[in-house]
């Protein structure tokens, strides 16, 4: 039994949907995972301190 084009296709779709779906999953874990919480703060204060405007 060989693959045929059409049979190489949708393996191909099917795998790249489930693929890119645990990939999203993942990164939706990871961002709101409850550890991770104080670095994305953190990130997302760091260019509104005053020592760092580079109009100085």
């Amino acid at each position: 039994m060989g693959f045929d084009h059409d049979t190489t296709v949708w393996f191909s779709k099917t795998f790249g949907l489930f693929y890119l779906m645990a990939l999203l999953l993942g990164v939706v874990v990871y961002a709101y995972w409850p550890s991770n919480k104080k670095r994305f703060d953190q990130a997302a204060q760091s260019i509104l301190h005053e020592e760092e405007r580079p109009w100085r």
